[in-house]
């Protein structure tokens, strides 16, 4: 997923904000909307609820927008208000059904051979059944820096946890990651495209 900059979520924050400009508020809703919601649901393991408490976020952006003009660091500002509002639900509803839905973002290739298809999408689906069970803090660090493009301090200061932390929460994840990359690769890659193969020896590396 390609990482949207700071600079221009700015721009168009300011756009908002100074101009009352709805299609920048649009393109700020769009560009951002997808991943708020698996960070609340994250949170709080109810989509239906994280859709409510996202969407009661940009309306209040919308109708307070000539007050937040001051904001410097519109995704960390928008970071920060949906973890508080997802916090504030919990502690209304606090019998929520634990349920972990991650969003399929790795995209499998294209190939002519269904049975080579079929052992990629068994393989990534393997790897999301991994994320899916990092315990919620770690999962939390994990979309944040690797979907979302977060540097280690800023998932630190939206978290209150120290920037050694997020760093021991990715390493965490990446362990458990490895295990399966390596195994699969040991065991199946004399059977693997070159091109999907790649795909794995560009994840090693991290781990």
């Amino acid at each position: 997923m390609q990482e949207i900059s700071n600079d221009h979520l700015k721009r168009l924050w300011d756009q908002v904000c100074l101009q009352d400009d709805l299609k920048s508020f649009e393109l700020l809703f769009y560009q951002l909307n997808s991943n708020l919601l698996i960070f609340c649901d994250t949170i709080i393991h109810n989509e239906a609820a994280a859709e409510e408490l996202v969407s009661d976020l940009f309306v209040h952006v919308w109708n307070n927008r000539t007050t937040l003009h001051h904001v410097l660091k519109p995704r960390s500002y928008l970071y920060a208000a949906v973890k508080n509002k997802a916090l504030n639900y919990l502690k209304q509803f606090s019998h929520l059904q634990l349920h972990v839905d991650l969003s399929d973002t790795v995209k499998v290739i294209d190939s002519t051979d269904p049975n080579t298809l079929l052992e990629r999408k068994e393989f990534f689906a393997k790897i999301d059944g991994i994320i899916a069970r990092l315990p919620t803090q770690t999962l939390l660090v994990f979309r944040l820096v690797k979907e979302d493009g977060m540097k280690y301090d800023e998932v630190a200061k939206l978290l209150n946890i120290s920037a050694r932390t997020v760093q021991t929460h990715m390493r965490l994840a990446f362990q458990k990651i490895s295990g399966l990359l390596k195994a699969y690769v040991d065991r199946d890659k004399a059977r693997l495209s070159n091109k999907f193969y790649s795909i794995a020896i560009l994840i090693l590396p991290f781990l």
